[in-house]
């Protein structure tokens, strides 16, 4: 983008206008768009009542690498002898899964992903 401030101003009609290059107006015009679309979406996502709205801090921790079970977890409030209890699964199993000794089983990740009130797809 041209970061040239000499713009050509116009007025017509007792409003100014700004020349700018096509391509800077098509630029400015994407970007615009972008944002519209992200706030549709937005919209979307806050007005599905069944949607839960989760700190981005919870996202970046699984990016990071700190296993989902565990972040979910925490998150909730949850002690791991709570979750394992609750869960129906070993507490040495479920630390296993959260340290990655483990994959842990559909099965124990259903049961998890139940307990956390999440879906299975959150934890993998």
């Amino acid at each position: 983008m041209n970061t040239n401030k000499n713009y050509q101003t116009l007025t017509f009609d007792g409003k100014e206008y700004t020349v700018v290059p096509r391509e800077e107006f098509e630029a400015l015009r994407d970007v615009v768009d972008e944002d519209e679309m992200d706030i549709a979406i937005a919209r979307r996502v806050l007005e599905d009542s069944d949607e839960e709205l989760v700190p981005f801090a919870l996202a970046e921790r699984i990016a990071a690498g700190v296993h989902p079970v565990r972040v979910w977890r925490e998150y909730r409030g949850m002690t791991a002898s709570s979750l394992a209890t609750q869960s129906s699964i070993a507490q040495s199993y479920l630390s296993d899964i959260e340290t990655g000794k483990k994959p842990g089983s559909v099965k124990a990740l259903k049961r998890i992903a139940t307990t956390l009130g999440i879906t299975v797809d959150d934890l993998i």
